[in-house]
């Protein structure tokens, strides 16, 4: 856990979430600020600043956040026509908070991956 880490403190009941799967591992909850009909953002309860840092330190633990994101899409509704799953890392890929986080994102057309330049 980090002090200052936002999700460190949704994790340990500080902030509430609209939480719509949990392990003992893993919390999902709706983003505040969705990008889609689907918007849900799924985190390892341990922190780790980004999608490199959890695979080098816990591939395991990196295994069940995957996980975590097929079951919210499947109980979200979005194996029949498709999601997509995104980890944000660093400035340049537009991560905001630094525990790793997926974006588990459908419910409509989402469109191209990247903006055009």
């Amino acid at each position: 856990m980090s002090a200052d880490c936002l999700f460190c403190k949704i994790v340990a009941g500080d902030i509430p979430a609209d939480v719509v799967h949990e392990t003992e591992t893993t919390l999902a909850f709706r983003d505040i600020g969705p990008k889609a009909p689907v918007h849900v953002l799924v985190i390892p309860k341990e922190h780790h600043a980004d999608v490199a840092a959890l695979a080098l330190a816990d591939a395991g633990l990196a295994g069940e956040v995957l996980a975590a994101a097929a079951a919210v899409a499947r109980s979200e509704g979005l194996l029949t026509d498709g999601f997509r799953t995104i980890f944000n890392t660093g400035g340049y890929g537009g991560q905001e908070v630094f525990h790793v986080h997926a974006h588990v994102v459908g419910g409509a057309p989402l469109g191209p991956m990247l903006s055009p330049r």
